[in-house]
């Protein structure tokens, strides 16, 4: 009878949990980040799934962790060393669980990062963007965090290719931040991507600690729509509609001949915009594209990331210097639009919200609707979301840019 209740116990994963009780941190983590999507609603369409995959990924027993592949591509299946590429999807699938076939299948190979893009494309509305043209800059100012926390992390000790990927949260997009690691450092894809959603995920709170830091009342105060009454703009854009069309077509045209490595990501981004504006001829592929692809290409990114997160692979010193530097980078992006917005006021009479700076980011539309919050708390009339948007939907395409840079440098 002992003997029947010993196997039973070692059935259950209350044996292997109180021989490696790092597993209740992974449990802490996840029933964190599950409380941070249901019950405070930051993203809870990306959090949710990442959270439940965290849940899922540790519970000894379950084989529903993903086991990450090393710097040359080998990963240990059953105490036998072989090269990941190598292995075909059906054997993954049969010897590493289902975490694992949809992990190498869909986002190692990078297949889902670019289709994501596509459906923000379609979700996107570039319009805002256009009719404040001159208030884009800022998105581009804002990928001041990647670069400067790349430096820092190759003084720290990673590789420049280590550190690119770590940067590139600053760009405040999980998309491009996994397809830069895939590209870069595909063994730090799991904690990188962790850190990435999680951060964007945060924006809410965030921002908020940013702004209070760097920006006085009077600054917050600065109403958007009485500046346009005192300097109108002088140039007027006669046909939105006609403008909306051509403007992905442009976009991609340009990116592709000066940056091709960033094509993948603003191609489908631009895309995914175009059969949107063309309007009802091709209102079947924005149907498709907005809503039954990206929702499904996000339940399958979320929960495999999340899963990515194992007790053996995030806890660790690596993983800790990521989730700080990945915090330093979010952290510098929205300070570096946020001051560019300072130091543009010193030498106009046009003076811009630098709450507009630091939406330069690609967490679109929740930096705008936060920064929008903060503004109408100093003022319950100065509503500026539309002129956030302008930077940040500009943000999306800088991060995007600022990848297939860093990919072409480094890759």
């Amino acid at each position: 009878m002992k003997e029947i209740f010993q196997n039973l116990y070692e059935m259950t994963a209350f044996s292997n949990i109180i021989a490696e009780p790092q597993f209740l941190v992974m449990y802490a983590i996840a029933f964190l980040l599950l409380y941070l999507g249901i019950k405070k609603q930051y993203e809870p369409l990306l959090l949710i799934p990442i959270a439940f995959g965290v849940l899922l990924a540790n519970f000894p027993g379950g084989d529903m962790g993903v086991i990450q592949a090393d710097e040359n591509g080998f990963i240990n299946v059953h105490g036998v060393m072989k090269n990941v590429w190598e292995i075909p999807l059906h054997d993954i699938a049969h010897e590493l669980g289902l975490m694992n076939f949809i992990y190498y299948m869909l986002i190692k190979t990078g297949f889902l990062p670019p289709v994501i893009f596509m459906g923000v494309g379609a979700l996107t509305d570039f319009g805002p963007m256009l009719r404040n043209l001159r208030l884009s800059i800022f998105g581009a100012a804002a990928q001041l965090g990647i670069f400067t926390v790349l430096l820092v992390a190759i003084l720290m000790g990673f590789t420049p290719k280590e550190a690119a990927s770590l940067g590139i949260i600053g760009g405040a997009d999980g998309p491009t931040a996994i397809f830069t690691t895939i590209k870069l450092a595909p063994h730090l894809l799991g904690p990188i991507a962790i850190a990435a959603y999680s951060y964007m995920a945060l924006v809410p709170v965030i921002i908020p600690l940013v702004v209070k830091a760097l920006c006085s009342k009077k600054e917050l105060c600065i109403n958007m729509k009485e500046q346009e009454k005192k300097f109108p703009s002088k140039n007027e854009i006669k046909n939105l509609t006609v403008l909306k069309i051509i403007f992905p077509i442009v976009v991609t045209t340009v990116v592709a001949l000066f940056v091709p490595s960033a094509v993948p990501l603003i191609g489908m981004l631009m895309f995914g915009n175009l059969v949107k504006e063309v309007g009802t001829n091709t209102s079947r592929l924005f149907d498709a594209a907005s809503n039954s692809i990206m929702n499904a290409a996000t339940i399958f990114l979320g929960l495999s990331v999340g899963a990515t997160m194992t007790a053996e692979a995030f806890l660790n010193l690596t993983t800790i210097g990521i989730v700080i530097g990945g915090f330093l980078a979010f952290a510098l992006s929205i300070a570096g639009g946020i001051c560019f917005v300072k130091i543009f006021n010193l030498f106009t009479n046009k003076k811009i919200n630098p709450l507009i700076g630091a939406t330069g980011l690609s967490a679109v539309p929740m930096a705008s609707r936060v920064a929008n919050e903060i503004a109408l708390q100093y003022d319950p009339k100065n509503h500026v979301l539309q002129y956030c948007m302008a930077s940040n939907i500009s943000g999306v395409i800088g991060s995007a840019v600022a990848a297939g840079v860093l990919i072409s440098f480094l890759g």
